[in-house]
């Protein structure tokens, strides 16, 4: 390997990226596309960059202490600095001397020489002084944000909402890996016929128990098998799959997938559907390439003759359908996504209470309009990938208030998921399942 292709140096890279506004899986996706990497590598450089925005307020608190108030540190010196601690305090097997080489040699090749210097004492400084002892902290919500990295009005936040057991629950299963999931595509293979090719390639396969027709998936990559490429089985969280079972999809129906890119939900109801019967169901996105996406995704699913993806704002969907178009109506809201922060850990550290509270008056808006395009009888399913009730009860209730003509309905999935639960909707936690953080919520058009 050269000097800036080494698992590091493309570690630091993709977070620097990161740092200035990159998405963090996008961003990974393309590192290791663009390098020839061994898998060994390639599992080592997602480590390093999953790991280290996972602990990044830890690592900044721990760093603050070895660099003086006002001194500027250049993003990518400072991100080798961050990947060197998270190397010393969460991997074992990494010796010590491999870290510290490899840091200062980065700083080295990168830099000039007064940085390589900066590397090295405050390397050395950490070897010598040893780090702040977090559990020491007096004030119990900054010991937790710092502990588990995530900001203080989250923890808040989280605390507020289930109390602080059920937290700190939640707080230490976000920081893990996320598991590996796949749907079965019912349209064209039965789950057993794809089990028995997923075994028969070396995969080790368990039955979900969030959703129907879905397995976890160990050993290898899901795109790697023979039943992705010919569109047998998709990638798709477990919790996510729960929407549409909530939305009792008949093959005749109609269907508007209100915020349906990249389309997994959208396949996922085209497979319930009947071309021949006249099952539709109607993609809508804002941007014409994710339209161009979900038509990608219908079309290796063999779904495309059930699927019509349409570039529009759902809020103005006024303008291309009338109303009582619909027998069912998804409505998977743009939210805060912070039931996704095993993939996406950056989102922990840009979202903020202000956020929440906007998209609050998006989803709203969005099933204000969208409403009405739902035939009388018919069902409407809001969901997000979010845990915070500004997005998820709330949200329900308050439209619930807005919209008498609507009725709350008990969301049922296929496998009874939480089933002894006193509400009608859905929380899913990470904790939960060790699936994501999903919200789910069902409404009766009243005849």
């Amino acid at each position: 390997m050269t000097k800036n292709n080494t698992p590091r140096a493309l570690a630091v890279e993709a977070l620097t990226r990161v740092s200035n506004g990159a998405y963090s899986n996008l961003q990974l996706e393309q590192t290791l596309e663009n390098n020839n990497l061994s898998d060994v590598d390639r599992r080592f450089v997602t480590n390093l960059v999953y790991g280290t925005i996972q602990h990044q307020l830890t690592l900044e608190y721990y760093l603050e202490g070895f660099i003086k108030p006002n001194q500027k540190v250049l993003p990518w010196v400072k991100m080798t600095l961050l990947v060197a601690l998270y190397q010393e305090l969460y991997l074992d097997r990494v010796p010590k001397r491999a870290i510290f080489n490899e840091a200062i040699q980065l700083a080295k090749d990168r830099g000039h020489e007064g940085i390589r210097r900066f590397v090295t004492g405050v390397l050395h400084a950490i070897d010598r002084q040893g780090l702040p002892d977090i559990s020491k902290i007096e004030d119990p919500t900054q010991r937790l944000s710092l502990q588990y990295s995530v900001p203080e009005w989250l923890v808040t936040a989280i605390q507020k909402q289930v109390g602080d057991d059920k937290a700190v629950s939640i707080l230490e299963t976000i920081n893990q890996p996320a598991a590996q999931s796949v749907r079965v595509n019912k349209a064209i293979a039965t789950t057993e016929e794809v089990e028995q090719s997923l075994v028969a390639q070396g995969y080790t396969v368990t039955p979900s128990v969030v959703a129907a027709d879905a397995f976890r998936l160990d050993d290898k990559a899901a795109n790697q098998s023979n039943v992705f490429e010919t569109g047998e089985l998709t990638i798709q969280d477990e919790s996510a799959m729960l929407p549409v079972e909530a939305l009792e999809v008949r093959p005749g129906d109609q269907v508007l997938d209100a915020c349906a890119a990249p389309g997994g939900k959208t396949t996922q109801i085209a497979a319930l559907l009947d071309a021949h019967s006249g099952g539709k169901v109607t993609a809508l996105d804002l941007h014409p390439k994710k339209v161009a996406l979900i038509e990608k995704n219908a079309a290796r699913m063999h779904v495309a003759d059930r699927v019509d993806a349409v570039a529009l704002d759902a809020r103005n969907i006024d303008d291309r359908f009338p109303n009582k178009q619909f027998d069912r109506v998804l409505v998977d809201a743009p939210c805060s996504g912070l039931g996704l922060i095993r993939r996406k850990p950056e989102i922990r550290y840009e979202k903020t209470p202000q956020d929440i509270q906007q998209l609050q008056k998006v989803q709203l808006g969005i099933l204000d309009v969208v409403s009405q395009k739902l035939k009388p009888n018919g069902i409407l399913v809001y969901s997000t990938c979010t845990i915070l009730d500004t997005e998820n009860a709330d949200v329900a209730a308050k439209f619930l208030a807005a919209h008498p003509e609507f009725e709350s309905m008990r969301v049922e999935t296929k496998l009874n998921v939480k089933g002894e639960r006193t509400t009608d909707t859905l929380n899913i936690y990470p904790d939960d399942f060790d699936s994501d953080g999903f919200f789910v919520s069902a409404f009766r058009k009243k005849k």
